[in-house]
């Protein structure tokens, strides 16, 4: 139970934040503080974002391995770090997407335990990212080095990767099961997969709910899309 807290509060700490701030961002008047220190703060910053994100997710994993804790404790201090990003104590429970930590967690429960069949989850993601990666460069009519923007548009290549992190949560449990590996991991990628789903749906829904728009229809966006209302959705 140690390592769970302790994964959560972890999970929670405002990296992000604190390197917008550092950074001279103000994190109330930003979006998606990821793509904001990416776009405003540079390249650097925002890598060092990611590679946080990571951490968050590999640290409790290894640390539970590595006191020979069962894997029951383990996978869920995995679980409660994401759920800790997602839901961070140190910023009124309103934190960041999980989806990075959430790939770290499965990749290293993967690894430690041998079950390299697990990370063909990583499949769509890589397809996904990939897409979006050169839709950015051959969009941009910038030099090549300025090209990487990561843009946050309605085209199909840009919402086709939510789409694929979400296919790949999915794939996670799906290939443990199928592979007969130990029932706590599986159904701890279930709980990644179920944990992704919810924030998805639920992350300021209540703003979302004052307006007069298909409630189907916005909850089907945030599911497949992670975004309320897509570019023609706000004519």
């Amino acid at each position: 139970m140690v390592l769970i807290g302790a994964s959560y509060l972890f999970g929670s700490l405002p990296s992000a934040i604190a390197l917008a701030r550092i950074s001279g961002l103000d994190p109330s008047q930003e979006k998606d503080l990821h793509l904001a220190l990416w776009r405003k703060a540079g390249k650097t910053l925002g890598s060092l974002a990611i590679f946080i994100d990571f951490i968050k997710g590999i640290i409790p994993v290894l640390v539970g391995f590595g006191f020979n804790l069962p894997l029951v404790v383990v996978a869920s201090a995995g679980v409660a770090a994401v759920a800790g990003q997602m839901w961070p104590i140190f910023h009124n429970f309103d934190g960041e997407k999980g989806n990075t930590t959430g790939i770290a967690v499965i990749a290293t429960l993967a690894l430690a335990n041998k079950a390299y069949l697990i990370l063909f989850f990583f499949i769509p993601i890589a397809i996904g990212a990939a897409m979006r990666f050169f839709f950015a460069i051959f969009s941009s009519k910038e030099p090549f080095f300025k090209r990487i923007e990561f843009p946050e548009s309605a085209h199909w290549v840009v919402l086709s990767f939510p789409v694929s992190c979400l296919a790949g949560f999915a794939t996670a449990p799906i290939v443990s099961w199928c592979s007969s590996q130990p029932i706590e991991m599986t159904l701890s990628f279930l709980a990644l997969f179920l944990v992704i789903v919810l924030r998805r749906l639920t992350a300021g829904l209540r703003a979302d709910l004052k307006r007069n728009d298909s409630v189907a229809k916005m909850l089907i966006n945030r599911f497949l899309f992670d975004r309320s209302y897509l570019g023609r959705d706000k004519n």
